[in-house]
């Protein structure tokens, strides 16, 4: 599989972000077809058998406003700054436009990329089913943590309350238990492997090795619809 990403697809979210400007884009939208929606169309179509051997009900649509991000920012929710347009992209595959559900990513930016599993924002009534299945012993959550500690790339992350609710228990737990939201990822600088042949691949990979997680993610959904 030819190469995804390239220079030209972080100078153009670098150089579009700071022009902030419509006409700008506009003129080189060939640009942005070609280094930004392109690559990650290519990418979400590589990845999909991938996704469906997950869970065959996640959304895998190869387009903007499906799976894959807009670079203009919502003009009902304008940022502080005033900038019409991200910097950033990303692709996601979820059961439903829902951002309270789990979900695999993969995110680039100038910065860095990331790729992982998680939530961006989980809601109360599944961190509570989260926490409770934990505190059950449940083997879906035994075979999630077992997946996480098989690995070293991914970390997770999470605001953490600011009290420790479950202080007797143990740490590694903890490192769940106390947390308001939940996500595992992998963050990178290495523009080498983001523009190289292998990056389908290595996300894949990596996105199977989340499976148990996602898993327990998709219990406690289930879960929290009968509290």
């Amino acid at each position: 599989m030819k190469a995804l990403f390239s220079e030209k697809t972080i100078d153009f979210l670098i150089e579009n972000k700071l022009r902030n400007d419509r006409t700008w884009f506009e003129e080189h939208r060939d640009i942005y077809n070609q280094h930004v929606i392109a690559p990650l169309v290519s990418l979400v179509q590589t990845l999909e058998p991938t996704m469906m051997s997950i869970d065959n009900k996640l959304i895998c649509s190869p387009k903007i406003g499906g799976s894959i991000s807009r670079i203009w920012r919502d003009a009902r929710r304008p940022s502080k700054d005033k900038t019409i347009f991200r910097d950033m992209m990303w692709c996601m595959f979820i059961r439903q436009k829902n951002m309270g559900l789990p979900e695999y990513f993969f995110v680039i930016s100038p910065k860095e990329f990331l790729y992982g599993c998680g939530y961006y924002a989980a809601g109360a009534a599944t961190m509570a089913s989260i926490r409770k299945l934990i505190m059950n012993g449940s083997s879906d959550f035994k075979a999630a943590l077992a997946a996480h500690k098989r690995q070293d790339a991914f970390q997770i992350e999470g605001d953490f309350y600011k009290r420790s609710r479950h202080p007797d228990m143990p740490e590694h737990l903890r490192d769940w238990l106390d947390r308001k939201t939940i996500s595992f990822v992998r963050r990178s600088s290495d523009f080498e492997l983001l523009s190289s042949e292998g990056l389908a691949g290595t996300v894949a990979e990596g996105f199977k090795g989340l499976a148990p997680i996602y898993d327990f993610f998709i219990t406690a959904e289930e879960d929290a619809k009968r509290l």
